[in-house]
């Protein structure tokens, strides 16, 4: 009995429609949420994944049924029949992809307003600052006094990801002061005058990360939070967001800043309220002890010197360094 062909179109899309369902909804590709914002970008990931299986399905299974259906025939070498076009096949294949960029345009939108990146506050002022590359030198160093090579920072907004619609207006519980320069983070807790080499937050609470770049341009990424941040010199951009998952996460640079690059790494501990409590306050002691900073005592520069002469008067202490040091 032959099967009509509606019929087995019919059970093709059924089959199609479950199996990319399946497949967007469990393809594993991202790694851990560990932020509130994750679940948000993983629902338009697992879209597009949706999306993109079905489509794959469809267009490779054509492909394979017109390779079997409509193959050369032994024996025959005759010409292909002399089809032109079909108007309402390609108004199809055309509209198909209209609808599916707009719809995705509208839901990635939604996306990130409801994460923060409508957020008028989520730019830093706007500021000029003069940056002049040293001779030899691996970074490009901010001077006070003139020097040839100068550059100017006009004056810009640099875009950021803010308050979500329903906190806009209001503080974050935690602010931390981000600094990227060739090659390492550093983190500034104002309330507290603490500097780390780490950055260290507590879970639930929202945080926001005021970030710059001391020479050239960087970009703070943390991929189980699904947020990513470019550090522009001579510019403040916010990044906000609530971390949920106690844990370690890599900090990455996702932007070529120079030869050490992919040496650029830190990392994120995401604390309860307690560990974290217990953590800013054993800082503020180690502070308060008097650590000695460090100086710059060789005319010979290495990386590591290098970077002790640019965050001298940072308050940067040898345990931060370490830290630092430790993630290259």
């Amino acid at each position: 009995m032959k099967i009509p062909s509606a019929i087995i179109t019919l059970l093709a899309g059924v089959a199609i429609t479950l199996i990319s369902l399946w497949y967007g909804q469990n393809n594993g590709w991202m790694p851990v949420a560990a932020s509130q914002e994750a679940p948000l970008v993983d629902g338009l990931f697992n879209t597009m994944m949706t999306i993109a299986t079905a489509l794959f399905l469809i267009v490779e299974g054509a492909i394979v049924i017109a390779i079997v259906r409509f193959r050369q025939k032994t024996g025959d070498n005759t010409d292909g029949p002399a089809i032109e076009g079909n108007l309402p096949l390609e108004i199809l294949w055309t509209g198909i992809p209209v609808v599916i960029v707009l719809g995705l345009s509208i839901y990635s939108f939604e996306v990130y307003n409801t994460m923060g990146g409508l957020d008028p506050m989520a730019s830093g002022d706007p500021g000029i600052q003069q940056v002049a590359a040293k001779p030899g030198a691996a970074i490009a160093a901010t001077l006070d006094e003139p020097a040839p090579k100068m550059t100017h920072m006009h004056n810009h907004m640099a875009l950021g990801v803010g308050a979500s619609p329903g906190t806009q207006g209001k503080p974050a519980d935690v602010e931390v002061k981000v600094t990227g320069l060739q090659f390492a983070w550093l983190f500034n807790y104002p309330a507290s005058g603490v500097i780390s080499g780490e950055l260290h937050v507590p879970a639930g609470k929202e945080v926001q990360l005021d970030i710059t770049a001391q020479d050239v341009l960087h970009a703070f990424w943390v991929p189980q939070f699904r947020l990513k941040q470019d550090a522009i010199p001579g510019r403040t951009s916010q990044l906000r967001f609530r971390p949920n998952l106690p844990g370690t996460y890599p900090i990455i640079c996702a932007e070529l800043c120079g030869s050490y690059h992919g040496a650029m790494q830190s990392q994120v501990i995401v604390h309860t309220p307690e560990e974290y409590d217990a953590w800013l306050q054993s800082q503020i002691a180690s502070k308060n002890a008097g650590e000695n900073t460090v100086a710059m005592v060789s005319s010979e520069l290495s990386d590591r010197d290098r970077l002790a002469l640019r965050t001298a008067d940072l308050g940067i202490t040898e345990d931060i360094l370490a830290q630092v040091h430790s993630h290259q």
